[in-house]
C-alpha cells in the first residue's frame, strides 16, 4: 500500500514562525507532571475541570495551533498530537478535552473559506477560547432552519466533549429541507442553549462532557461553518481529510494512556514485590512472570507507536499537499491512521487491564488510582469501537474501497 508521506524528517519543526516545537514540547511535559501531581484526587473528586483548563490557557496550550500572525503559537498538528499524547499519559480526560478542542478549533479550516477560518481563530485567540462539542453523525440530529432572519437551531446531542467549560460549541446539524449536514459554531451562553452535566459516565470523568439542548437558537450566518456531507460533490479531498486529522488524536489518547500505566506500574513495581513471589522483588530477574508480562505490554505499546508515527507522517504529507491532495490519497491516509487506530485502542486496552495483574491486590486501593486508567480507556474505547476502521482496512486492501467519511466522537 503506498501512502503519501511527508518527504522529509517524520517530527519537523512547525512550518510557521512560533516559539517551535521544543518549546511547546517542553511545556506540554511541564503540564503532564503538573497534572500528574494530584491526578487521582481530582479523578476521584470528579469537578468539572475549570481549573484545568485554566492551566491550558496560562501555559499557551489552547492556542497551539493558531498562527502567530492571529495571536497563536504557530505549531503544527505534529506537534500538537505529542502533546495530546504526553498529558494523556498523566490525565487522559483532560488530554480529550484538549484534543477535542484543537480538532474543533481548527474545523474551519477544513470547511470553509480562509477569510472565515481567519476571523474564527483571531477571534479565539484573542479571548483565550476552549473549544467543545462534537461533529460525529448522530442518531437524532440537529436541526438547522433556514429562516428570513437567517438561521435557528433545535434539538438535542446527548453528549459533547467540554460542554461545561467551553466558550464556544461546534455541533453537526441536518437542514430539515434538504437534509445536508452542517457543523455550526454556537456561544454556549446564547439564549435558548441548556447543558446538563449530568452524563454519568465510570470514566473520562473530567472530559466536561454533557449533553446540550437548542431550542430556537439563532445561528449567524458566519456560524455556519460549512458542509458535513460525505457526496463527493459536495466533499472535497481537503475536507476529507478532516478525518483521519481529528481520529489520530484519539490514537494520541489511547497510547499515551497506555504508556501512562506502564510507567506508573513499573514505578510501584520497582519500589514493590511481586504478587506471584512475595519475597522476589519485582524487576528482577528473579521473576519471570512479572518480566514477561512486562514485556508483552511494552511490546504492544511500542508496536502501536511505530504504526502511529507512520500514521503522523501520512496526514503531514497529506495536510503539505493542501489542495493538490486526491481522492486516492486522502483514502491511503485514512487507511493507515485506521490501523493505528486499532493497535493504539488494543494496547490502551491490554496495557490498563493487565498492569492490574501485574500489580496484584494492592492495584485494587482506590488511594493508588490505577483503576482510572482502565475506566478510561474503556470508555474512550467504548465511543470509538475499532470495528469498522477494521472492516475498511480490509476493504482497502481487498478491494480497493475507499473509507467512508467519518469524524471522531
Amino acid at each position: 500500500m503506498g501512502v503519501a508521506i511527508a518527504p522529509a524528517d517524520p517530527a519537523p519543526a512547525s512550518d510557521r514562525s512560533g516559539p517551535g516545537r521544543a518549546h511547546w514540547l517542553r511545556v506540554a511535559r511541564e503540564t503532564s507532571d503538573d497534572l500528574a501531581m494530584d491526578a487521582v484526587a481530582r479523578e476521584q473528586a470528579g469537578k468539572a475541570p475549570f481549573d484545568e483548563v485554566s492551566r491550558l490557557r496560562e501555559s499557551g496550550l489552547l492556542t497551539l495551533l493558531i498562527s502567530p500572525e492571529l495571536g497563536g503559537g504557530g505549531a503544527d498538528w505534529l506537534t500538537a498530537y505529542a502533546v495530546v499524547r504526553d498529558i494523556a499519559a498523566a490525565d487522559s480526560a483532560i488530554a480529550q478535552l484538549l484534543g477535542c478542542h484543537y480538532f474543533l478549533s481548527q474545523s474551519a479550516r477544513f470547511l470553509t473559506e480562509p477569510a472565515l477560518a481567519a476571523r474564527i481563530e483571531r477571534q479565539a485567540a484573542s479571548e483565550q477560547w476552549c473549544f467543545g462539542g462534537g461533529i460525529a453523525r448522530q442518531d437524532l440530529p440537529l436541526a438547522l432552519a433556514r429562516t428570513a432572519a437567517g438561521h435557528v437551531l433545535d434539538g438535542r446531542q446527548s453528549y459533547a466533549t467540554g460542554a461545561l467549560v467551553a466558550n464556544r460549541l461546534v455541533v453537526r446539524a441536518v437542514r430539515p429541507d434538504t437534509g445536508e449536514p452542517f457543523a455550526v459554531a454556537v456561544d454556549p451562553a446564547r439564549n435558548g442553549v441548556s447543558i446538563d452535566g449530568g452524563v454519568d459516565t465510570f470514566g473520562q470523568r473530567l472530559a466536561a462532557g454533557g449533553s446540550v439542548e437548542f431550542d430556537g437558537v439563532r445561528i449567524a450566518a458566519g456560524d455556519v461553518l460549512g458542509s458535513l456531507s460525505a457526496d463527493e460533490d459536495v466533499l472535497s479531498p481537503l475536507t476529507a481529510l478532516a478525518s483521519p486529522v481529528g481520529r489520530l488524536l484519539s490514537v494520541q489518547l489511547c497510547l499515551g494512556m497506555a504508556e501512562g500505566v506502564l510507567a506508573d506500574a513499573r514505578d510501584y513495581s520497582r519500589a514493590g514485590h511481586s504478587p506471584w513471589h512475595p519475597d522476589w522483588p519485582v524487576g528482577s530477574p528473579q521473576d519471570p512472570q512479572v518480566l514477561t508480562a512486562y514485556g508483552e505490554l511494552t511490546l504492544l505499546a511500542r508496536s502501536a507507536a511505530a504504526l502511529t508515527d507512520q500514521a503522523q507522517e501520512a496526514v503531514h504529507g497529506g495536510l503539505m499537499r493542501g489542495e493538490e491532495i486526491t481522492y486516492d490519497e486522502c483514502a491511503e491516509i485514512s487507511v493507515v491512521v485506521a490501523m493505528a487506530e486499532a493497535a493504539a485502542s488494543r494496547a490502551a486496552q491490554e496495557c490498563t487491564a493487565r498492569a492490574l495483574d501485574i500489580i496484584g491486590v494492592p492495584s485494587a486501593a482506590a488511594r493508588l488510582g490505577f483503576d482510572r486508567f482502565w475506566r478510561n480507556a474503556r470508555t474512550h474505547t467504548l465511543y470509538e469501537p475499532v470495528g469498522h476502521r477494521l472492516r475498511d482496512v480490509g476493504d482497502y486492501f481487498l478491494n480497493g474501497g475507499h473509507p467512508p467519511f467519518i469524524l471522531p466522537v
